[in-house]
């Protein structure tokens, strides 16, 4: 039976962690590869907001941070999918999303983890895995030429 709680999608990057590293936890330069402008730094335990930029959707984001472990593990939480803008996800369970790296020969091991779904609103469920599951394999197709070309 398919695992409908949580996403991996795991990525090689011919870069230093470092390099990595910044791309994840610089809020300017995390943008940039997301694509959503967003204002603020990234600091555990506080809030950020911005809008998401990607073409079609004009819409607000919102992520908390949770943990900061320098070169090793950035995470937050944030409401999946959530791009009805007449919807109101405050009360709404959130998802963790875990960035993690590891050295590896040729470069840095980016582990990307999404984990929660099965939380979330039965009639919103199955959507927001789907289209996030989607979303994370673009969204390493993007990290991966950020860091080639900076």
């Amino acid at each position: 039976m398919p695992n409908t709680d949580r996403i991996e999608k795991t990525i090689v990057l011919r870069a230093l962690r470092s390099r990595v590293w910044r791309a994840l936890t610089d809020a300017k330069e995390f943008g940039q590869w997301f694509q959503v402008a967003l204002e603020g730094e990234f600091i555990p335990g506080t809030a950020i907001r911005g809008r998401i930029t990607h073409p079609g959707f004009d819409l607000p984001m919102e992520m908390l941070i949770e943990r900061i472990e320098p070169e090793r593990l950035f995470s937050y939480r944030w409401h999946p999918y959530a791009i009805e803008p007449d919807v109101d996800y405050a009360d709404e369970p959130t998802t963790l999303v875990e960035f993690r790296l590891e050295d590896v020969a040729e470069g840095t091991r980016l582990t990307i983890v999404e984990s929660g779904f099965d939380r979330l609103p039965a009639e919103r469920r199955a959507e927001a895995f789907r289209m996030n599951d989607g979303g994370w394999a673009a969204q390493l197709g993007n990290i991966e030429r950020h860091v080639a070309t900076a």
